[in-house]
């Protein structure tokens, strides 16, 4: 077997990933093959293709998406900030390597431009390339690609965006930064009137101490924060959260014209269902 990190083993002639959760859990991935990897200055960036899940991108031995549910995760992010906007026009997405939260917002016939911030242009290149299922192969001439830190970046952008999308991976490491009440600051200063911000929150089950943190950040920010769910089979819990902050009320979806986003999950009876937590979870992230 070609030399691959410690988190790919061969058990009885077979692939496995054996994938690590907080400590406290393990997964393991049964895969066909390793279709590409590469190391960039920042992480090790796989494309496997497993046995269940189809293909996925996987940074340091951590399953980011996936070809099975992978538009779960970007449709959720995406369209649910871009139709609350009364009119979007440009979007910043910071992270989305896999292009998938690049890809939705495309959809959107009012959307001109989209600024893609990502700084490991490697993920990039490799979903492009291998991870079809979930990027689209990305070409849209209205998307640019800005390969740069997505933190550094919003200290310098002011009153440009009406709907800004954090599409970060866990906050570990570097990305821990990515989840801080002064870079929701900066990215609030980012928007324009009427401004919408959306991030991934993390798993309310077994992280409802980030979940709830993001919730406080944001309230503090804006005079409209909620915490929606989706169900994605790929992460701890499956049941993953996204928080959604905005500065004026939130237009009514059933009052406009719905677009013909040709999505797999998302519908507009999603989009009333997906902020009605269940009971428990409201108590764990709002009290």
């Amino acid at each position: 077997m070609e030399k691959y990190p410690d988190w790919i083993q061969e058990i009885n002639g077979e692939l496995w990933l054996a994938e690590s959760d907080r400590g406290n859990l393990q997964v393991s991935y049964r895969l066909r093959e390793v279709v590409f990897f590469g190391k960039s200055p920042f992480q090790q960036v796989m494309i496997a293709d497993s046995h269940d899940f189809g293909r996925m991108l996987i940074l340091d031995g951590v399953v980011q998406t996936t070809a099975l549910d992978g538009h779960i995760y970007n449709e959720m992010i995406a369209h649910v900030p871009l139709l609350l906007h009364k009119n979007p026009e440009k979007v910043l997405i910071i992270g989305g390597g896999d292009c998938g939260a690049a890809r939705e917002a495309a959809k959107h016939p009012s959307v001109h431009q989209i600024d893609m911030v990502e700084i490991d242009e490697l993920v990039v290149k490799a979903a492009r390339e291998h991870l079809t299922e979930v990027s689209g192969g990305l070409s849209d001439p209205r998307v640019s690609f800005i390969f740069t830190d997505g933190i550094e970046f919003a200290r310098h952008v002011k009153n440009q965006y009406d709907v800004i999308i954090i599409d970060s991976s866990d906050p570990e490491g570097p990305a821990e930064q990515l989840f801080e009440l002064d870079f929701y600051k900066n990215l609030k200063s980012a928007l324009k009137e009427g401004g919408i911000l959306v991030c991934q929150s993390q798993s309310p089950l077994f992280q409802p101490d980030i979940t709830k943190k993001i919730h406080k950040s944001f309230e503090s920010l804006f005079p409209f924060a909620e915490v929606y769910g989706a169900t994605i089979p790929t992460y701890p819990g499956s049941f993953w959260s996204f928080t959604l902050g905005s500065l004026a009320l939130p237009a009514d979806p059933k009052k406009r014209a719905f677009p013909e986003l040709y999505a797999k999950y998302f519908s507009s009876d999603i989009l009333e269902s997906c902020f009605h937590l269940p009971p428990f979870l409201e108590k764990r992230i709002k009290s």
